[in-house]
This record gives C-alpha cells, sequence and structure tokens, in this order.
C-alpha cells in the first residue's frame, strides 16, 4: 500500500515535468549545475554554490501533520503540528508548481542496515540539490524500484499561511504516516538531510532501535565508540581518526546487536577549517564532486574558509568513501564507549570524567553546551544551550522515549561512558583558554583504550562523575578545572550557577519520567 501511494505520486510528478532526469551521477549533475550557472568549479573540483536568504535551518516553518498515528506520539512541545487538511492542499499546490518544470531525482537509501533501511525517492529543481541528497544518503549500485520515502522539494515555491497553515512563505512539512516530506521557499540543502533524519527518528523507536545524533568510529580490535555533541564541540574533528575508520559522521541508529550509519557522506562545517588540524576533511573539501554550501572563492576559485561574510554555518558535502578511512558496509558491533561532548564557555566542567547510567541519561537529556559572545547578535556572554538527547530539533517524539532506549543499550552493552569538555578552563570565555586539541586527543585515547579503567579517581562535586587524578602525557592541574582558576571562590559561584542551569533545564523531564515509572 505505501509503495502504491509512492509510485502513483512519482507517476504523478514524472507526468507533470517538462523534463524528468533520473539518478544522474555527479560528473553529469556538476556539467548542468555549471551550465545554469547554479555554482562555481572551485580549485581541485568542488562545486560552490549559495544558497540566498536561508543559509540554515527555518526551525520555525517545519511542521508535522497532526494525524491519528502523530496525536499521541509526537512532542508537540518541540515540533508544530498541521491539520491533514491543509497539508493535502500543500501537496496538490506543490504538485501542481512542478508542471512545466525540469527537475532533478535520485533513488537512495537510508539506513546502512538493511533491516532498517529506507528506500527514498528525492524530487528538486537543480542539479547541484540533486549532487547533494546523492553525496549525503546511500548511493544504490542498481537504483530505482519502489520507494518508502518521497522527498518533493522546490525552493522557488511559496507557502500561502492562509491557504496552507504555515507560518511563512517557507515550508518543511512532514507527514508521518506516510512518511512524505514537502520543502518550499528555502534553498538550504540541510532542509532535505535533516527532513530524512526526522522521519527515522519517529519511526525507529517504533521498531525498538534508538537513533542518535552522533559520528561513530570503529578501533583496530573492533570497538565502537560513538560521538554526541552539539555544533562547535569537536564532533565530526575527534571522531575522523586516521586509526579508527569513520563509520559514520552524523546520524546512527543503535539496535540490540549493533549501530549502522543511517547516510552516506558527510557534512561537515568549513568555517576555520585548516588543513594542518583537519587534513582529511581539508582534503575532502577540494575533491571533485563535493558540494561547497555558502563557502566563498578568491580570484584563484581557492575556497576562503575564514570568511563568514554569507554566515558561519558554511558547510561541505560529500560521500563517506572521500575520506581515507571508512568502516565497510556502515556498520559496526555493539558501542564499548559513548562519550558527550561539550564546549562549557563557563570554564567549570573538567576536560574528562566518567558517568555513571543514570548521570549518563541526566547528561544525554540535557545535551548541554554553551554559545560564547560573538556568536550571535545579542551575546554578550557565555549562553547555556540545552537540546536534549543532543539534537532536540530533529526529535519528534518526547526526550524521554530516546533515553529510556540509551538507558536500555547502555545496560546491556555494558558501555563506558565519558563527558568530555572541550571549552574552557582557568576561567570562562573572555578570561581562560580554550582547551587544546592535543589534550582533547590524548584523554579520548585513554577513554577509548579502556587505559582509564584502571585509573584512580576523584568525585567531582557539582554532578558526581568521576574525574581521573592522572593521565599520561597531561598535566595533573588541567584535570581540575577549580584548580585552574586564579579565583577559587569566582569558580564555585560559576559552578553552582551552571549546576543550577541544568537543574532548571532537567525539571521539565521529572514529571514526564515519573509518570513511565
Amino acid at each position: 500500500m505505501a509503495h502504491s501511494f509512492h509510485t502513483d505520486l512519482e507517476t504523478r510528478i514524472a507526468a507533470n515535468a517538462d523534463q524528468l532526469y533520473w539518478d544522474e551521477l555527479p560528473p553529469t549533475l556538476v556539467r548542468n549545475a555549471l551550465a545554469a550557472g547554479e555554482g562555481d568549479l572551485a580549485q581541485g573540483g568542488a562545486l560552490a554554490v549559495t544558497t540566498g536568504v536561508y543559509t540554515g535551518r527555518s526551525v520555525k516553518d517545519k511542521f508535522i501533520v497532526r494525524d491519528g498515528l502523530t496525536e499521541d506520539r509526537v512532542w508537540w512541545d518541540n515540533n508544530q503540528p498541521l491539520a491533514p487538511e491543509k497539508f493535502e492542499i500543500l501537496l496538490a499546490d506543490m504538485l501542481a508548481a512542478t508542471m512545466g518544470k525540469t527537475l532533478h531525482a535520485q533513488h537512495l537509501l537510508a539506513g546502512a542496515d538493511p533491516t532498517h533501511q529506507m528506500r527514498v525517492s528525492v524530487f528538486t529543481e537543480t542539479s547541484w540539490h540533486a549532487l547533494f541528497i546523492r553525496n549525503l544518503l546511500i548511493r544504490q549500485e542498481t537504483p530505482g524500484g519502489p520507494s518508502d520515502v518521497t522527498i518533493l522539494h522546490l525552493p522557488s515555491f511559496t507557502a500561502d499561511p492562509a491557504r496552507h497553515g504555515t507560518r511563512t512563505g517557507t515550508v518543511i512539512a512532514l507527514d508521518m504516516q506516510r512518511k512524505l516530506v514537502l520543502i518550499g521557499g528555502t534553498a538550504y540543502a540541510g532542509e532535505i538531510k535533516k527532513s530524512v533524519f526526522s522521519l527515522f527518528n519517529f519511526h525507529a523507536p517504533l521498531a525498538n532501535v534508538l537513533p542518535m545524533h552522533c559520528s561513530a568510529n570503529i578501533g583496530p580490535e573492533g570497538d565502537v565508540a560513538l560521538f554526541f555533541g552539539l555544533s562547535g564541540t569537536g564532533k565530526t574533528t575527534l571522531s575522523n581518526d586516521p586509526a579508527r575508520p569513520l563509520i559514520g559522521d552524523d546520524e546512527h541508529g543503535w539496535t540490540e546487536t549493533g549501530v549502522f550509519n543511517l547516510e552516506g557522506g558527510c557534512y561537515a562545517k568549513t568555517v576555520k577549517l585548516s588543513a594542518t588540524a583537519e587534513p582529511e576533511i581539508f582534503a575532502a573539501t577540494q575533491r571533485f564532486g563535493t558540494v561547497l554550501e555558502n563557502l566563498k572563492l578568491d580570484a584563484a576559485l581557492m575556497p576562503l574558509y575564514d570568511d563568514i561574510s554569507l554566515t558561519e554555518n558554511t558547510r561541505a558535502a560529500y560521500p563517506l568513501e572521500t575520506l581515507p578511512q571508512v568502516a565497510p558496509g556502515g556498520v559496526g558491533g555493539t558501542p564499548k564507549t559513548v562519550v558527550f561532548l561539550t564546549a562549557d564557555a563557563f570554564g567549570v566542567l573538567p576536560p574528562i570524567a566518567r558517568l555513571n547510567p543514570e548521570q549518563a541519561a541526566f547528561h544525554f537529556l540535557s545535551g548541554y553546551t554553551a554559545k560564547v559572545a560573538g556568536t550571535e547578535r545579542g551575546i554578550t556572554e557565555p549562553v547555556a544551550t540545552f537540546s536534549a538527547c543532543f539534537g532536540a530539533p530533529f526529535m519528534p517524539l518526547h526526550p524521554t522515549v530516546y533515553g529510556r532506549l540509551l538507558e536500555e543499550r547502555l545496560e546491556h552493552s555494558g558501555a563506558r561512558v565519558y563527558l568530555i569538555n572541550t571549552g574552557w578552563t582557568g576561567g570562562g570565555y573572555g578570561v581562560g583558554q580554550r582547551i587544546d586539541i592535543a589534550t582533547t586527543r590524548r584523554l579520548l585515547s585513554a577513554a577509548l583504550s579502556g587505559e582509564l579503567d584502571s585509573a584512580e579517581m576523584r568525585i567531582e562535586p557539582l554532578f558526581g562523575m568521576e574525574v581521573p587524578l592522572r593521565v599520561e602525557g597531561v598535566h595533573k592541574r588541567a584535570l581540575d578545572p577549580r584548580a585552574n582558576w586564579a579565583d577559587v571562590d569566582a569558580y564555585d559561584a560559576m559552578a553552582a550557577k551552571l549546576q543550577k542551569m541544568f537543574a532548571d533545564n532537567y525539571r521539565k523531564f521529572d514529571a514526564v519520567r515519573e509518570a513511565a515509572e
């Protein structure tokens, strides 16, 4: 029945379009994009494009159809409802808007585990968007076949709030029951990628799969590690390790037997990217077929990684196989180590701490990091950011659903859980200094190797976490943030302030958790 709906929809789109090109390969897509003036060819062969008004996700313009399937399941405090009848009008109008257009479509897969795989068809107006999503989802050797998911992406379409029930002329609307996504009024390509993740996040728990906004890699002994973290915490940087093949960069599922990548590519931030700090990602940005999004070029067509005049959210989209070390098949066994990354701009949290299962659940639901002064207009001092499950905007269900699944997986796997602070020490932002990447990498290595299993620990008084007293290659003082502050009373005051922020944020989960117990 579901396949029939998507097949009929594809047939209608094909009948409307003046030209519909299926499953074009990168050389064709790049050639057509350049011919249509959609972008420029950068040094090395990457396609550099701009996205216009929207250079990031339009969170307030995303909707979920409120129907019999979603009514009692969706976390409506975090997601905006759209009436089914409004969605039907929107669908009819967007289908009418395909009349006479040239469209590009790709048959792709989401989910490296065949048991939990979605067959995705994406229709879009431009060659570069088709190349983008081809880079990021899993490519089939023989494209085609019936689809489970259809995405219709029309940046030129303007929604009518009165007619379609939207907020503005921009819309990202998800019908969870029919697995149908309609995107209009925005050319920011991340909307396509994240709509697939949102669909997966809704349906995966119903199949006893934990969906995760995290990176994953695998060690020489087959030991899998997961890296959770919000933007700017080092998730992509730390998971890209020449000694540990990458399973995936951003979105995964955790079953009772192991983990699998949802995607077939990476969508890496490129602001201040350097060949020294992140050589693999840097090289990927200069490969043919990579899409550079809102990254300016100089006169010689070299990317200007430090130029944020369009946005700080500059990105590169490239296939996984662009990287030198990738886990075959995009799958791995049961995780041995789980890492929560945070960039604490208050300078309070230790550079590494071991969490027990209860603490792990607390920090997973908290999803903490801190924005620093200057990153957004009006921010003059560090601001705490809490994003449940390290990805609240993409979580259709209540965070406690994902939290319970994580607790089950941790109990079953016996995985070690660490909180790693990649933020500030010796004081908050503007006073202290950023924890250097060499120290973070050394502490991460100690966690992944099992070196910390036998390390002597102290109990950190803020949250009761275990902090190692000594790690070879790391100065002892670096492990104790309080000892690095010139004014320990100021540290204690800031620590108490941060602890209260955590408590106030977590209080909203208490009633739901108690009702479930």
